[in-house]
């Protein structure tokens, strides 16, 4: 999964490659014409009528020029490969690109595609694309050097191997890696390893232990796997069940080839297998639409919810919002906001009513609380209390669509691993169980849909979801 941050910023490329290549078109049409017709100016280019098929032709050239620069990995994390890759696929996707223009004016008839149109179109679309990532590259380098957009990582093994994958991380910050130590059990090397500096925080035994109370994003298998297979099987089963991106040094994992690819860090060979959604222009999509919907139901619902606000303050003493820290993507621990339905004092009167949970499982759910104001009871049934976490989706917390995140008490609740691997997505508003009778349904069953969601995911579904939602609202089922 991705950042809020970074959502928005490969949404900004992908427009820009598309001016890129619009621009660059214009500019090849317009050497083109100048060499042929002397006498043809900007003015006059843009003064000749276009027809529409022409218009509908060009759109669709937008279109597979944005389909081939995906299909190349152009929109997927770079920050492991190396600057020469970038020219490399960039070379190949503009190349591709140009040849598809040359077949498509050569069955369409466009007499404007020539020999020097072609040249110039891929001379400049190649130098501003690779300029541009480039840039980019040294701008996100300046970025994580200074703390930003970072992955936390973890490391198995404590070989030499090991060591000389992480020196080669650590002495590129620029590639937005923190190491959050290494993990091993005692062996003959080991105090050859301590004197590295680098912090030893688990052995194996503990290690499932440590990956339920830290953020980890990825994990980096270096283990000798010729002695240690099983330990490795292990951990890649723990990664997979919680969530957490493994990588391994080796290609000797038989892993799921749907999430799985080779990928290269600073010149170590990985194999990367995704136990959550992995990276595609699906999910940007997704992100793009929670972006957009949030901001206009926000501003659409603005006076609305001034109106909320201020009935809470008048109608109860204590804050608008409500504001609680919740589990987020990969255990990341973020507030939450809501409007307040309690009085004031809820959360120290805890202990008073626990015994009457209707629930099961570690959550916590009564349908008649005592602590609920009468304002709150109503805010609650229309699930109007819910709408100020559309700040928390703009802010990248949280999606429209996703499991729904939980409070810190439930998650330490959990004593099932393969239900920590709901926090291998950004949670949500709404999801599954939202749709299905929410407090309704136990807990077992809340959890393996939320796993339901996270494997078939799809930008369909997501939106399935959200039409479900508004009955589901309106009938009020399940809500507590």
């Amino acid at each position: 999964m991705v950042t809020a941050r970074r959502q928005l910023l490969i949404t900004a490329l992908k427009l820009f490659d598309l001016m890129v290549m619009v621009c660059c078109f214009a500019a090849a049409a317009y050497v083109e014409l100048r060499y042929t017709h002397s006498a043809q100016s900007f003015s006059q280019l843009f003064a000749m009528r276009v027809k529409l098929g022409n218009i509908l032709l060009f759109v669709g050239l937008l279109i597979i020029w944005h389909a081939i620069f995906a299909a190349f990995g152009m929109y997927g994390s770079r920050r492991m490969g190396r600057r020469r890759y970038d020219v490399i696929d960039l070379t190949k996707a503009t190349s591709t690109a140009t040849v598809l223009i040359l077949l498509v004016s050569v069955a369409f008839q466009v007499k404007m595609v020539t020999p020097l149109f072609l040249a110039v179109f891929w001379v400049y679309t190649a130098t501003i694309s690779i300029g541009v990532r480039f840039a980019l590259r040294a701008a996100l380098g300046r970025v994580r050097v200074h703390g930003h957009n970072l992955r936390h990582m973890l490391i198995v093994g404590t070989n030499p191997r090991a060591l000389e994958f992480a020196n080669r991380i650590a002495c590129k910050p620029g590639l937005g890696y923190h190491i959050l130590g290494f993990v091993d059990s005692h062996w003959p090397g080991l105090p050859e390893f301590k004197q590295s500096g680098f912090s030893l925080v688990s052995d194996l035994d503990h290690f499932v232990d440590y990956l339920r109370v830290q953020p980890v994003d990825e994990v980096i298998v270096t283990l000798p796997l010729a002695s240690l297979h099983s330990h490795s099987a292990d951990i890649r089963a723990i990664c997979d069940e919680q969530g957490i991106t493994i990588r391994v040094l080796n290609d000797y994992f038989d892993v799921n080839g749907r999430r799985a690819k080779a990928e290269e860090i600073e010149g170590a060979s990985l194999l990367t297998h995704y136990a959550g959604m992995s990276e595609g222009w699906a999910v940007y999509v997704k992100r793009l639409v929670d972006v957009v919907l949030s901001f206009t139901v926000l501003l659409v619902l603005s006076p609305a919810l001034l109106i909320v606000a201020l009935l809470v303050k008048l109608t109860s003493p204590g804050p608008v919002f409500f504001v609680q820290s919740r589990m987020g993507l990969n255990k990341r621990r973020f507030n939450i906001y809501k409007f307040r339905t309690m009085v004031a004092d809820a959360e120290k009167r805890m202990r008073e009513v626990e015994h009457l949970n209707e629930v099961s499982g570690p959550v916590f759910k009564i349908k008649n609380d005592p602590r609920i104001t009468p304002l709150g009871k109503f805010l609650r049934k229309t699930s109007i209390d819910e709408l100020p976490q559309l700040i928390n989706v703009l802010k990248g917390d949280m999606s429209l669509v996703g499991p729904r995140p939980l409070p810190v008490r439930d998650y330490e609740g959990f004593d099932k691993d393969w239900q920590r691997r709901r926090f291998s997505v950004r949670p949500g508003i709404t999801c599954l169980w939202q749709i299905a009778g929410r407090s309704s349904i136990p807990f077992e069953k809340w959890m393996q849909m939320d796993l339901q969601y996270i494997d078939k995911w799809s930008l369909r579904l997501d939106f399935e979801i959200l039409l479900r939602t508004i009955p589901a609202v309106i009938r009020g089922s399940g809500a507590a």
